[in-house]
């Protein structure tokens, strides 16, 4: 048997092969931004960055692991861009509103190419059950818990402060994130669609659904 590798050299290949994944993962998001998800391919991916299709292939095996990797780089660059920066405000109130300022930077200048990557792909996908399905769902359901979690904190923290029946304990955590969510996709579509007054639009819509807790 021959010797195994020092260590150190496993663990160099072993990150250059992190590297390459998340690489080639980040850049199917931007694709798939536009062209949704159905028309990713280790052969479109490996000519865009100017690698062998072998050595996609290796690194990701199939058609569904490489869109699994892709949908898993999207997430992980709007937690980046928009949940972790909310995460620094304190629970409630405030990181609510740093969670929607934080949406409204990634709709104006636009993390990814085609807009907003689940409003591309949702809907190709919502009927189609299987891994790629579960996890577009999965990642839904976090960002509405996430806004949901925040109204409730905000709903709980403006009742200690003046404890009332009116506006701000009428207000729903899930129905509130749901309407939050809904009027992010629409704002996404009229964005795509060269709207000029999308987000004023959806900033008062959103400035109105909120007052009460805000």
């Amino acid at each position: 048997m021959s010797p195994s590798p020092p260590r150190a050299t496993t663990d160099q290949r072993l990150l250059r092969g992190a590297r390459a994944r998340w690489t080639i993962a980040r850049h199917g998001a931007d694709v798939a931004s536009a062209e949704g998800l159905s028309g990713l391919s280790i052969g479109r991916l490996a000519t865009d960055l100017g690698l062998s299709k072998s050595g996609v292939a290796t690194l990701f095996g199939t058609k569904e692991q490489l869109q699994l990797a892709v949908v898993e780089a999207a997430r992980k660059a709007y937690v980046d861009a928009v949940v972790r920066p909310a995460l620094a405000h304190p629970a409630g109130a405030a990181r609510l509103r740093a969670l929607v300022d934080g949406w409204f930077g990634y709709a104006e200048q636009p993390l990814f190419p085609g807009g907003c990557f689940w409003a591309a792909n949702l809907p190709d996908f919502d009927s189609r059950p299987g891994p790629v399905r579960d996890a577009l769902r999965a990642q839904r359901g976090e960002w509405l818990t996430l806004l949901a979690d925040q109204i409730r904190r905000a709903v709980d923290d403006t009742a200690d402060d003046a404890p009332t029946t009116g506006a701000a304990g009428e207000l729903d955590p899930e129905l509130t994130a749901f309407h939050l969510d809904a009027v992010f996709v629409g704002t996404n579509t009229a964005l795509r669609l060269g709207d000029p007054n999308a987000l004023p639009r959806t900033r008062r819509i959103i400035e109105n659904l909120l007052a009460p807790i805000t």
